[in-house]
């Protein structure tokens, strides 16, 4: 190239190149601004489409509906023959689209029919019974249904070669006993449809191959802009095509103004969307990369361990939580299908148990139940763990894996176990405490025998020191004064026995007892301070007596406690000839049987009642407030109930009945069910 060029040569052809791109530009925006106007009114004339057929869809349907319960009154009022057939005559002369009604009896035999006034009978060209083939079904349908339904339409020839789709409208009348049947002309119905077209479009009925069964319009349909709609009824489903008459639309008017004003309204358009594109991206991901580092924080403060698996098993993530509950970094557990924190003396159950689980899929309800299993730290320590898992899906919905949360549950068993310990401490005091309020009834029961076995022993003394004393009668006298003794010492050990079995420590297992074992073994203790009162015991058991699963030491003090209770409450309120404490046993349920204790005491205040369970709440000087409390407890580890209130029959303030239940045993016990890893 010279030197010598000229300078502007460069410049002058970027100016052109830029013109060039320029009318480029705008011709192939005026020819888009053209397509678009014309895909915009084909668009807007298909929507139109949509719309009429939509309307009409539903306008066929209120006019079937309008025709059903036209039918359904004359249905309703039978009547004598000729009064039914003048109003089906009225009905057929205000319905067009009904071109015969008949009454059939339960064998679908015609008894009687009416045809519609307007043109030929509806059956002239071919009989009716040869056009029967959709009745019985229908029929059959409508009288299992009880509600009137459709058949399918079908070809009714007409004279001189002509013909019309109808279908049958079947009634069953008294549960199907009687049928009164209506046939429907399909284009009188869709003529009073399409009167709300105004003629801008052609409606067809169709079957789904595109097989016409009426049509209404006065105008043929260019096959341009169509829109189908399913109309369903009792029945019977029909597709209903909406044609619109208008073809393709031409150009808009004025087109030159309006390729202007709609190049350059698209050009600002283009250029405002392009900045407001780029602004929305660049705060969608300014609010991606900050959800993402609130989701990191979020999960490495949680104190719940979280940990993600693949559909094979394999570790894909782990939170800073659940490394620090097993003692491995991420990167030892990230990519395992065997953990490092399962016990080895478990792999094999565990890989078992895990590939059982995975063959259950994506079942949500299925895979949100928490189980319990055992983790290993990595100084070998075993700690129980709660784990909750979810399936894992991607953003399209599809299933990748599992989400698990895992908690350490340790320290909640040993709180668990000091509960426990607490509890039986709590409940050993009670019983000491019991055996302590019954001392004195002890003593006072001892004491007679006691006292009687010392007035035998002295008087047997005598007897021996005696000088002038028949040998064959002090024989005797000392056998008789020794035996009274020996029962006397018999009747003070069974006192001590029955005190020393209850207040024995005994293992807290339950097993199957009969209810009068449980009642039985309280009675001798309940007596003593019956007696003392002048109480009278009453149990009522039924035959044969039922069994219940129970901790025979718990629920004997229950017992003890309830009856106790009882005794005292109706000490000084309750006339000595009225102190009746009464037991009974019930079985209400195949598995719950109800023990209930009825005492005829003044009752429970209500002031008092709010608060009867509340541990260490007592009216006593000398109580601890721990009896009720601990039988609530002790009822309902067993999966019982403990309530209270007036006896049946009586009004508020004449006596109180405290009722528990207890379960049955269950034949044979059910297996806990193992839970995977």
């Amino acid at each position: 190239m010279s030197p010598t060029a000229s300078p502007t040569t460069a410049p002058a052809l970027r100016v052109r190149v830029l013109w060039v791109a320029l009318v480029l530009m705008l011709l192939v925006a005026q020819s888009l601004l053209v397509w678009l106007t014309l895909d915009y009114e084909s668009g807007r004339a298909q929507d139109r489409s949509a719309e009429v057929a939509a309307q009409s869809a539903g306008e066929l349907r209120r006019q079937a509906q309008q025709l059903l319960e036209s039918v359904q009154v004359l249905v309703w009022s039978p009547g004598a023959e000729a009064a039914w057939r003048h109003e089906s005559l009225g009905l057929l002369r205000e319905r067009r689209a009904l071109l015969r009604l008949e009454r059939r009896d339960d064998q679908l035999r015609l008894l009687s029919a009416s045809d519609t006034p307007y043109g030929a009978a509806p059956f002239s060209a071919m009989s009716r019974r040869a056009l029967e083939l959709e009745l019985a079904p229908t029929c059959a349908l409508a009288a299992r249904t009880s509600t009137p339904t459709f058949s399918r339409s079908y070809f009714m020839p007409q004279p001189a070669g002509q013909g019309q789709e109808v279908v049958d409208l079947c009634f069953a009348v008294e549960g199907g006993a009687r049928y009164v049947v209506a046939t429907v002309s399909l284009p009188e119905l869709l003529e009073k449809v399409a009167a709300g077209t105004r003629g801008e479009h052609e409606l067809s009925l169709v079957e789904p191959d595109g097989t016409r069964l009426a049509r209404a319009g006065n105008l043929r349909g260019q096959g341009v802009y169509q829109a189908t709609r399913l109309v369903s009824l009792p029945g019977l489903s029909l597709l209903l095509r909406a044609d619109a008459v208008a073809g393709r639309p031409g150009l808009i008017p004025n087109l030159a103004i309006a390729l202007v004003l709609g190049l350059s309204l698209s050009l600002l358009g283009v250029v405002g969307l392009l900045v407001r594109d780029i602004r929305r991206r660049s705060a969608a991901e300014h609010a991606v990369a900050e959800a993402l580092a609130f989701r990191r924080a979020m999960e490495d403060s949680l104190v719940t361990g979280l940990r993600a698996r693949d559909r094979d098993g394999r570790i894909t993530y782990v939170n800073p939580a659940f490394c620090a509950m097993v003692g491995w970094d991420a990167e030892s557990l990230v990519g395992q299908d065997t953990p490092p924190y399962w016990p080895p003396e478990r792999v094999d159950d565990y890989r078992r148990r895990q590939a059982e689980r995975l063959q259950l899929g994506a079942d949500d309800n299925a895979q949100r139940q928490g189980f319990e299993t055992l983790f290993m730290r990595r100084n070998g320590e075993r700690f129980p763990v709660m784990i909750y898992e979810a399936p894992l899906r991607d953003r399209e919905g599809r299933h990748t894996g599992w989400m698990s949360a895992a908690v350490d549950v340790s320290g909640e068993r040993r709180m668990e176990e000091l509960s426990r310990q607490q509890q039986e401490r709590l409940q050993a005091s009670a019983r000491l405490a019991t055996v302590g309020e019954m001392a004195s009834l002890l003593s006072h029961e001892l004491n007679q025998p006691l006292a009687a076995i010392a007035s035998y022993a002295t008087g047997s003394l005598n007897l021996i020191d005696a000088p002038d004393e028949d040998p064959a009668a002090l024989k005797d006298l000392l056998r008789q004064a020794l035996t009274r003794i020996a029962e006397q010492a018999e009747r003070a050990g069974r006192v001590i026995k029955s005190v020393h079995g209850f207040v024995r420590r005994r293992d807290g297992a339950r097993e199957a007892l009969a209810a009068d074992q449980l009642v039985e073994a309280v009675l001798p203790l309940v007596r003593l301070q019956a007696r003392k009162s002048g109480t009278r015991i009453e149990v009522a058991l039924p035959r044969p007596v039922p069994r219940v699963w129970a901790d025979r030491t718990m629920v004997e003090q229950v017992l003890l406690n309830l009856t106790r209770n009882g005794i005292q409450a109706m000490d000084e309120a309750t006339p000595a000839a009225e102190r009746v404490l009464h037991i009974e046993v019930v079985q209400t349920h195949p598995r719950w049987v109800r023990f209930t204790v009825r005492d005829a005491g003044p009752g429970i205040p209500p002031e008092v009642a709010a608060r009867l369970f509340t541990p260490f709440f007592t009216t006593k000087t000398e109580g601890m407030g721990l009896g009720l409390s601990l039988c609530r407890t002790v009822i309902e580890q067993h999966g019982g109930a403990l309530d209270f209130g007036p006896p049946p029959g009586e009004s508020a303030g004449r006596g109180t009945e405290f009722r528990f239940t207890l379960p049955v045993p269950e034949s044979p016990p059910r297996k806990p069910a193992d839970n995977p890893p």
